[in-house]
């Protein structure tokens, strides 16, 4: 149901910490977070409300999109929103109604073979020369004007800024990322009729970065992703009541906070520097959510090692989260990105849930296995929020 109507107000603090591809698959027996020393993880795991949600439904494997606003409790399914439009909106680019924008990547081709999809992840300094270049030799296309942004790594935005309104069917093009290495990119092709427009001008892009960037060592081609208008939905606050902010260093994660209204705070470096900007505005919020990235990026890189001392490191600065003594601590995932198969997956996520008003004593460990005894079960990831509500006694009764 939708508890907006029993929404009410009061002084609890929430904070909702996201782990980025949380959960995982055994390698010689043991998942990353059973490998992992992480006893303040695992102490508070046992006097918390603990389980796993899945993201979307059951089989399916979620993009970021997805899987942010599943936990968000937005239905994934109706709330379909592109990579691209979040990428842009997080690095600052205010979007129009007249823009089409789409997440990329620089890439590395050879011979119209795909060897690197990530470009060997460039430094960022060398990204935004790059882009630098780029925008200064493609300014439009065929009428419309283009705008592109550097992001972190491998990664930048683009947006086509058209002289009207773009339909979110018009940017409905297909992706040209085949997701895997050994092949060669997909046309851009249109999904629709309407699209058709949107599918020849991206075309026409990527056979213009193709030419400019043919000498460049790694960066030498373009993966165009997420193709997407500007859509329209409810805020956090009109859902929740909540004032709320958000602590991310990757600019999707803010750009799926800024869609959803929230304050977005960006932040440089890693965990260290996004606890301590959660201390520093801890007091200005209500819900206040701090998206840590490297764990999925090291799964995707099939680094088991990699994530277990990021599991580890988060470990050591959860202490310092729980001196500010919030009313309700989340932690979990957005979607489960086992190293054992380098990419996002299908599995349910770890669920940890820690308020005056949880039951506890149930789970030894945070590990995928003992959340499975937690209180909470497996639940849908839209069923989150209404428990950090009713936890933070936002919740009125419902009925006489």
């Amino acid at each position: 149901m939708d508890v907006a109507k029993l929404i009410q107000s009061n002084n609890t603090k929430i904070v909702f910490i996201l782990l980025d591809g949380l959960g995982g698959l055994p390698l010689d027996g043991k998942t990353e977070l059973e490998t992992a020393n992480k006893p303040n993880l695992d102490g508070l795991a046992q006097i918390s409300a603990c389980g796993l949600h899945i993201p979307v439904g059951y089989g399916i494997t979620p993009g970021s999109g997805p899987g942010h606003f599943g936990v968000f409790g937005y239905e994934p399914l109706r709330y379909e929103i592109g990579r691209g439009v979040l990428e842009a909106l997080g690095l600052g680019v205010e979007l129009q109604k007249t823009d089409v924008a789409v997440r990329c990547n620089y890439s590395t081709i050879k011979e119209g073979i795909i060897i690197d999809r990530r470009a060997g992840r460039i430094p960022t300094e060398k990204n935004i020369q790059i882009t630098q270049i780029l925008s200064e030799k493609i300014r439009e296309i065929d009428g419309v004007n283009i705008i592109l942004k550097p992001g972190k790594e491998h990664r930048f935005c683009l947006v086509f800024r058209f002289e009207n309104n773009i339909s979110e069917r018009e940017a409905m093009v297909k992706d040209t990322d085949p997701q895997k290495e050994g092949k060669a990119p997909l046309d851009p092709e249109p999904l629709n009729n309407e699209s058709i427009k949107v599918a020849k001008i991206a075309k026409k892009f990527i056979e213009m970065a193709r030419e400019i960037l043919k000498n460049e060592e790694k960066a030498n081609f373009v993966l165009l992703r997420g193709f997407s208008a500007l859509p329209s939905l409810p805020s956090f606050y009109e859902r929740y009541g909540l004032k709320a902010c958000s602590i991310a260093v990757y600019p999707m994660y803010r750009g799926i906070t800024k869609l959803l209204g929230m304050d977005t705070i960006s932040v440089e470096g890693d965990i260290r520097e996004e606890v301590e900007v959660l201390k520093e505005v801890y007091k200005e919020y209500d819900f206040l959510f701090v998206h840590i990235k490297k764990i999925d990026s090291f799964g995707e890189d099939g680094n088991f090692d990699g994530r277990v001392k990021k599991i580890e490191e988060f470990d050591q600065y959860l202490p310092g989260i729980l001196s500010l003594n919030p009313h309700v601590l989340v932690i979990t995932g957005d979607h489960s990105t086992p190293a054992l198969m380098k990419s996002h997956s299908w599995h349910p996520v770890p669920l940890l849930l820690k308020s005056p008003y949880v039951l506890g004593g149930v789970c030894n460990a945070f590990t995928e296995r003992e959340c499975l005894k937690g209180e909470l079960g497996i639940i849908p990831a839209t069923a989150i929020m209404p428990l950090v509500l009713a936890n933070s006694l936002r919740l009125r009764k419902f009925g006489a």
